[in-house]
């Protein structure tokens, strides 16, 4: 239950030596005589019960956190600076000889506000009161961009990743089940699952690791037989651990009635559809540019008004293989939802798609700004050859005039789910004999086809592309670059790029109090009017350019 009100008066012992030992105060310190404490008990009443024995404060434990992450400690140097540093207790409130609390309170505290969804409360309170200060005001310009989380687990090979499952499930059924566990078990399993999975205890030829990986496969089949024969066994179908081996299984082997075989990569699902690791579900991999991690995707969104201090508007956080396009209608909701919607959008380009640019504005009232994919077409690279801007559309005839005057014999319209919506073929007898033919199809006996996106898609995308070559454009779009600002200064002080937690909501929930910290951080250097640091260029660089 919640401790009984306090007062939240910082002793005056306290401050006293706090000032005494830092005359010009430290982070923390400023942000106490600032901001406060921040958060209100009425602020985490769903995530104590009623009754009980009083817990720590929700007050204090929710500003411990975000020090926590301002500094980058762990929980257990965490507990020490609440019993150890003098700033801190005069950020907290707490008397000199305040003992403070053991480090797992820290852990209790992040699983309730899970338990009640409440995660969201610790980033909302701090725009809140930016937002009350003037400093974060809705329609302005903000950018979003996302990065890699590497999730915090081992990675793990295939044969490594099934044991590691059988692993998994049989010490959590030892947990829930043990009397089930001891009449089931056989003891030869204890040799085969007691140690961790290591790719060099396994045999070196590829047929005896096909063998071992089929033997771990009848042997987390006769795990999800015993169970589903007997009507009392049900319920362990519900034990999540259960739940994954079936995942992993039906991923990994071919599935009854066929015999169980070792499936080869071409019949398994995509890598990045695959389950990764049993001890993070979530968890998945992923491939963008050179990078390859496993783990998570974050998305922040910050304001880049120059007259402003930056803030982080918005954090999302995905497994790694989502799509960075499929976060744009769901970012403007959120935004729109606390009312923080920007009238420019800066993105990169693999947020960018015309249907967003042509949305956004009619559903949010959001501008996207940013380079949209370029025609891929062998003509459009091709000095002098005849691409899409060169044909003439009549959408109301439904008619196409190709650069040498011919019109197109049949206007076929797809099914509109699909990408390609329109596919305008032109007529034989003009095409074959036509003089420019190789300037306009490779195809020896064949006709050109285009294939066109609706009309207010085809303009707007031939609209965008002309815009982005122009340097109007590349000023306004510099200012995206700025956000890589952001994710160096959170990977350097709140490990961004790194989760501290397995579990999709437990990685976001870190994402949040880094956002969160991040904000106060650089409010306190708003506050200091510590100008931002110019762009870093190496040595020889800034000499020759003196």
């Amino acid at each position: 239950m919640l401790p009984p009100p306090a007062p939240y008066q910082i002793p005056e012992e306290t401050a006293a030596v706090a000032h005494a030992a830092f005359p010009k105060g430290t982070l923390a310190m400023r942000l106490a005589d600032t901001v406060g404490l921040l958060y209100a008990a009425s602020d985490f009443a769903q995530a104590y019960p009623g009754m009980g024995r009083p817990s720590e404060d929700p007050v204090r434990l929710a500003l411990v956190s975000i020090l926590q992450f301002l500094e980058g400690l762990s929980d257990r140097q965490t507990a020490d600076a609440v019993r150890g540093r003098i700033d801190w207790k005069y950020a907290l409130r707490l008397e000199l000889s305040d003992p403070g609390f053991d480090f797992s309170v820290l852990s209790e505290f992040r699983a309730r506000l899970l338990a009640v969804g409440r995660e969201q409360v610790l980033f909302e309170k701090v725009l809140t009161h930016l937002q009350d200060h003037g400093l974060l005001k809705a329609r302005g310009r903000q950018r979003t961009d996302s990065t890699h989380v590497l999730g915090a687990i081992r990675q793990l090979n295939r044969l490594e990743f099934v044991i590691e499952t059988m692993r998994h499930t049989l010490n959590t059924l030892a947990i829930v089940a043990p009397d089930w566990i001891r009449a089931h078990v056989p003891a030869d399993w204890v040799l085969r699952y007691d140690h961790r999975a290591e790719d060099h205890r396994f045999p070196e030829s590829a047929a005896a690791r096909t063998a071992l990986a089929e033997t771990v496969g009848n042997d987390g089949q006769q795990i999800l037989t015993w169970i589903t024969e007997t009507e009392a066994d049900h319920w362990l179908l519900h034990v999540p651990a259960v739940q994954l081996l079936q995942r992993v299984w039906e991923e990994q082997y071919t599935s009854p009635p066929e015999p169980l075989r070792w499936l080869n990569k071409r019949g398994m699902p995509a890598p990045t559809q695959q389950i990764i690791s049993p001890y993070d579900p979530d968890a998945r991999w992923a491939n963008k540019g050179s990078r390859i991690w496993v783990g998570y995707k974050v998305f922040l969104t910050e304001t880049c008004d120059p007259d402003q201090p930056r803030v982080i508007t918005h954090v999302a956080t995905t497994p790694a293989n989502v799509a960075d396009e499929t976060l744009v209608e769901p970012i403007h909701a959120d935004l729109a939802q606390a009312d923080l919607l920007p009238s420019d959008h800066l993105m990169d380009a693999g947020f960018v798609r015309v249907e967003h640019v042509v949305a956004a504005p009619q559903q949010a009232g959001v501008r996207i700004v940013g380079p949209i994919a370029r025609d891929s077409s062998w003509q459009a690279h091709t000095p002098g050859a005849f691409d899409k801007r060169q044909f003439h559309i009549d959408w109301e005839r439904k008619v196409v005039t190709c650069p040498m005057g011919k019109h197109s014999g049949l206007w076929y319209t797809e099914d509109a789910g699909k990408a390609r919506q329109v596919q305008v073929f032109f007529q034989r007898e003009d095409c074959v004999p036509c003089p420019a033919r190789t300037l306009c199809t490779r195809s020896k006996t064949g006709v050109r086809v285009l294939s066109l996106q609706p009309r207010v898609y085809h303009e707007a995308l031939q609209d965008l592309r002309q815009y982005q070559q122009t340097q109007a454009f590349q000023r306004e779009y510099a200012a995206r670059s700025g956000v890589e600002c952001l994710f160096s200064q959170g990977s350097r002080r709140c490990d961004v790029q790194q989760a501290r937690y397995r579990g999709l909501r437990k990685t976001h929930l870190q994402q949040l109090l880094s956002a969160t910290a991040i904000n106060l951080l650089r409010w306190d250097a708003w506050r200091q009017e510590q100008p931002i640091a110019p762009t870093r260029h190496a040595r020889f660089t800034a000499l020759l350019a003196a």
